[in-house]
């Protein structure tokens, strides 16, 4: 079974992300702020992390630098899916290691495509 951690503030968000990710193979699990996503990236040790990239406490950015740099963490990809979708919000997320990156509002379609890849990866 594949673990995948959704980090967005918004729960409705989160609600959306779950049930286009659900299926029996699959274990979603939640953070609503950057801080508790990295503790439960830590702890869980998820095969996949969706983050969104405007969060309280740590931004989606910022949890992903910390991820690259922590030899435990480096390897898990990062979908970074949020509403910055400007091109040098999309390079800096490239850049600091995401595996993908989605603009709000999202295709569940896409999401689910990026997913599947990240998970093969």
């Amino acid at each position: 079974m594949k673990t995948i951690l959704v980090a967005d503030d918004e729960e409705d968000l989160r609600v959306i992300v779950q049930m286009t990710l659900e299926d029996p193979n699959r274990r979603i699990v939640e953070a609503s702020d950057g801080k508790a996503a990295l503790a439960l990236i830590r702890k869980e040790r998820p095969d996949l992390v969706i983050l969104d990239w405007m969060m309280p406490g740590m931004s989606g950015i910022e949890v992903v630098k910390a991820l690259r740099q922590d030899p435990e963490t480096r390897h898990i990809p990062v979908i970074m899916l949020t509403a910055k979708g400007q091109a040098g919000d999309q390079e800096e997320g490239s850049g600091a290691g995401a595996f993908a990156y989605l603009v709000k509002p999202f295709s569940p379609l896409q999401l689910l495509k990026k997913v599947q890849e990240a998970l093969a990866s």
